[in-house]
């Protein structure tokens, strides 16, 4: 069953997801997971963010969609509900393969112990 997933929009969500420590790096992106203050069982949410190394505006924004399309594809299904994300972009997300983009996200989040496999 695919999890719909809520976005990540105060500056303060992203600070206290940063600030738990609980991230992976990998070539293609930087992956932050905390626990959703909410609610232990609420649905998982997510941020994306995209700093001046990547490169000028339309690099940035081009990093910002590969990540939201491939959060979509591999996160939809195997997010933990009561997690937020926070997908940081690197210099090489824009110029990273696809398939290998999408690896990226799925040993980082495995690394995290935040996979939780498809019904």
């Amino acid at each position: 069953m695919r999890t719909p997933l809520y976005p990540l929009k105060r500056r303060a969500d992203f600070l206290r997801v940063a600030a738990l420590r609980r991230k992976w790096a990998m070539p293609g992106l930087v992956l932050q997971v905390a626990p959703n203050p909410l609610d232990g069982t609420a649905r998982p949410r997510i941020g994306f963010t995209a700093s001046r190394k990547v490169g000028g505006a339309v690099q940035r924004n081009r990093a910002r969609r590969r990540l939201r399309e491939a959060v979509r594809a591999v996160l939809a299904d195997h997010a933990k509900p009561g997690l937020d994300y926070v997908v940081i972009a690197r210099e090489q997300t824009v110029t990273r393969l696809w398939p290998d983009l999408l690896v990226d996200i799925e040993v980082a989040m495995r690394r995290l112990k935040s996979w939780q496999d498809a019904a």
